[in-house]
């Protein structure tokens, strides 16, 4: 790890007893490191925000197998930005449910619009966008 610098927080008495029930029940066994994962996250979050910038996420969706052409529809959607799409995994849930998790790689913007276009699609039940960073 590189050098690390102590440094003090003034936090409410009430607010920390919450941090710290909070930080326990995540598995994190010192301050310095939940806060460390903190700052990591809104670090990663206002890079998002930039919609030029470089970075990585994965999306997973649940979806409908028996949905009328949907898994082509997602393939056409993916294959229409290839480039951005690093790799997919399909599971079977059950007799009609699928999950799906792709991995991609581009700009904040374009990342964002490939999952509006996936997760709207009719037959998706549920998306979740999970953002990540290659600088943090």
């Amino acid at each position: 790890m590189s050098k690390l610098t102590r440094t003090a927080l003034a936090i409410e008495k009430d607010l920390l007893a919450k941090f710290d029930k909070w930080m326990s029940g995540h598995g994190y066994t010192n301050r310095s490191e939940a806060v460390r994962d903190l700052v990591r996250s809104a670090l990663v979050e206002a890079e998002w925000e930039r919609p030029d910038a470089k970075v990585i996420a994965t999306l997973s969706i649940i979806y409908d197998h028996e949905q009328h052409e949907l898994a082509q529809q997602l393939t056409a959607l993916q294959h229409a930005d290839h480039h951005a799409i690093l790799c997919s995994q399909h599971v079977h849930l059950d007799r009609h449910q699928c999950l799906e998790v792709i991995i991609m790689s581009g700009t904040a913007k374009q990342l964002r619009r490939i999952c509006d276009a996936i997760i709207s699609a009719k037959g998706v039940k549920v998306g979740k966008l999970t953002l990540m960073s290659r600088k943090i």
